[in-house]
This record gives structure tokens, sequence and C-alpha cells, in this order.
């Protein structure tokens, strides 16, 4: 792929993001790719690269024979991800308080930063990448592959709920409970460091599943 392709790629991809943050684009809403294509003036090779990276961030669900659509998480998915999230990560704290060099906390100090600077922007796309892969960062630390995948995936079957119901108070206190994180995991607080990330993640959990329940409620919707 050349700087142009990639560029009319990462363009469809963020424009799509954008759409769904904005609630222009409903769970479930079909994708046409030659809609796409007129509108941005590409091919629909261009396209369909466009929508197999959404499809990648668990953001589109492609269908053989049917096309591309906005993904539709469910509450019980969502529900079922954090469960696994705090037995996987729980395991990763209790490694990376053992492991964790100074070089690993000045790394993981420069993403929070980067995450508090997306946050003031109200960068929804950014934040919400950025919040999520600390998480991915403290598995790499460790380099273990399978766990940095691992994680990747369960971040990314979060994320479509949580582009759209997140709020920017959300983010900011998320943030903010990394930084604290950080700081057990700077201590070698074992303790500490798991009560704070089971309360995070009960926290974001709450904040998410609660909005969708009010949405599905408000729209007859059944979860």
């Amino acid at each position: 792929m050349d700087a142009s392709e990639t560029s009319s790629t990462e363009a469809i991809v963020a424009a799509i993001i954008r759409a769904i943050v904005e609630h222009k684009l409903q769970p479930g809403a079909k994708l046409v790719e030659q809609t796409i294509g007129d509108r941005f003036g590409v091919s629909r090779t261009i396209v369909r690269q466009a929508l197999f990276r959404l499809s990648q961030l668990k953001l589109v669900r492609l269908e053989p024979a049917r096309g591309a659509f906005v993904a539709e998480p469910s509450i019980t998915e969502a529900r079922e991800i954090f469960a696994v999230r705090r037995m996987v990560e729980s395991q990763m704290l209790s490694q990376l308080v053992e492991k964790i060099k100074a070089p690993d906390i000045r790394r993981l100090k420069a993403h929070i930063k980067a995450e508090r600077d997306a946050v003031k922007r109200n960068d929804v796309s950014s934040r919400t990448k950025l919040l999520f892969d600390f998480h991915v960062v403290m598995a790499q630390i460790l380099g273990n592959r399978v766990l940095v995948e691992l994680m990747q995936e369960l971040v990314s079957r979060c994320s479509l709920i949580t582009l759209m119901y997140q709020s920017a108070d959300d983010a900011e206190a998320s943030n903010a409970e990394h930084v604290d994180i950080l700081h057990a995991l700077e201590a070698k607080d074992l303790d500490r460091a798991i009560h704070l990330l089971h309360e995070h993640l009960a926290t974001v959990e709450k904040q998410l599943t609660d909005r969708k329940t009010h949405e599905l409620q408000r729209t007859n919707v059944p979860a």
C-alpha cells in the first residue's frame, strides 16, 4: 500500500469512527462500499481496506455475501469481557510489580500524559484508544506476546460501547485512576495495585453498561 492509499484508508477509518461517536451511524447500520468510495473519491479496494481495519478494531462486523455493518455491542458481552479482564490483569499486575523498572515507569508516565492531553482536547477517538492502550502497554512491558495479543483483543471488544457511551468526565476519571495504579506499581504495592485495578474496571464497566441500559430503555430495545 503506497502513502496515498494509506492516507485515504486512514481518512475513511477516522470519518467512520467520528460518525459513530457523534451517533450519525447507529449500531447495525450497513456500510455501503460504493457510497463510501464515491464520497472519498477512492476505489472499493481502499474502502475494503478501511472496513477491514475497522473490523480489527471490533467497530465493524464483516459478513460474507452481506457486507459490512456497524457492530452491535451487548451489555452481556461487555460484562463478560470485564470479568475476563479482571482475571487476566490481576495476574499481569502481580508479575509487573516484580519486573517493572525505571524506564518502564517513564514509559507509562508518558502514556498517561498522552491520555490526559487527548482528554483535554476532547479527542474522543484518540482518548479511547490511549485509555485502553495503557493496559496493553503494561502487557508489552512484560514481553509476553500472547498476553499482548489477548489484551489487544479484550480492549478492542470494549471500544465501540466506549466510543458511544463514555463521557469526557468518565475519561478524565479513568486517566486519574491510571495515575493511581502506576503509583502503586512504582511503590511495589501489589495489593493496592490490584485493588485499584478492580475499582477502575468496575467503574468503567458500570459507566458503560448503565448508559447502554438507559439508551436501550429509552428506545425500547431489548438488551
